[in-house]
């Protein structure tokens, strides 16, 4: 059985030591990771200052990570031992970081990772980090914490589409995600009227994609819909008679074909109950969303 612990200096001896351990097998950089150079009173003074995680499988420590407080949670000397690897403990460590981050009140969560060591970027990934800057070797990903709304009624779907329009600009990409009569388009509709849009916004599942010019100088709207696309080649062969660069553009379906479109989006999921409530959930993805305030609490 496998326990993260939510640590500070007292358990600096175990931390340094996955630490030590964990960054021992890895290999060397250029320039080279500074990890080993760890002492148990580096440790404590940064487990003092702002926390960290200490994952324990049958009573040995056997991973951890230091935390540093920032707008968004910093991860840092993430290391799980070798013997460990197998037993899921770096994906608890993630998840228990995310639950931390949430608790502490941050926007999300940014940590460093090196080109010469893909799998741990692609570790990243698969838990929803995303390139945000690169320096040389280092990377900086990130991962922005989604908010999760209640809608009760068809109303408040659009109000929330409006309200969302307030902090969109060109260039923006929303993908949605939902059950028929989840509210898509009725979300895309508040966009619509939000960004001040000519034309009724409708479903364009017939037309696949529908271009609404700007009635008050803003961006335009595109809205697309995925459903009968194979894949993301055919939603970029679309002829649109708008530059998605100066436009907003709301992919309905649009999951699995219309990320390559833009490394910076919003990933927007709807679902209705059988009492017809809806439950939204969007989650912020890239560098352009790093300390936006979407107005949805």
């Amino acid at each position: 059985m496998t326990e993260i612990l939510e640590v500070g200096a007292e358990r600096a001896a175990d931390v340094v030591a996955v630490i030590h351990g964990a960054f021992a097998g890895r290999p060397v950089l250029d320039p080279p990771s500074t990890a080993l150079e760890e002492t148990e009173e580096s440790v404590a003074a940064a487990l003092a200052e702002n926390g960290g995680l200490l994952a324990v499988h049958d009573g040995q420590p056997v991973g951890a990570l230091l935390f540093v407080n920032g707008e968004l949670l910093g991860l840092r000397r993430v290391g799980v031992l070798t013997d460990a690897r197998k037993h899921g403990v770096a994906s608890l460590l993630a998840e228990r970081a995310e639950a931390v981050a949430r608790q502490r009140g941050h926007a999300g969560l940014i940590l460093e990772a090196r080109t010469e060591l893909p799998k741990t970027v692609q570790f990243w990934q698969r838990h929803g980090y995303t390139e945000v800057d690169r320096h040389g070797p280092q990377l900086h990903l990130q991962r922005l914490l989604p908010t999760r709304l209640t809608l009760p009624t068809p109303e408040d779907t659009t109000a929330i589409g409006e309200r969302l329009a307030a902090v969109l600009r060109g260039g923006d990409l929303m993908i949605l995600t939902g059950d028929l009569g989840a509210g898509k388009t009725t979300f895309t509709q508040g966009l619509g009227k939000g960004l001040g849009v000519r034309g009724s916004v409708t479903s364009p599942t017939f037309v696949i994609s529908r271009v609404h010019p700007s009635l008050v100088g803003g961006p335009a709207l595109i809205h697309v819909d995925a459903y009968r696309l194979g894949d993301s080649a055919e939603l970029d062969d679309l002829d649109l008679d708008t530059d998605v660069d100066q436009a907003v553009t709301v992919v309905e379906w649009g999951s699995g074909l219309a990320e390559a479109l833009s490394t910076d989006r919003l990933e927007i999921t709807l679902h209705r109950a059988a009492d017809d409530v809806r439950t939204m959930t969007v989650t912020p993805v890239g560098a352009r969303w790093t300390g936006v305030d979407l107005g949805l609490g």
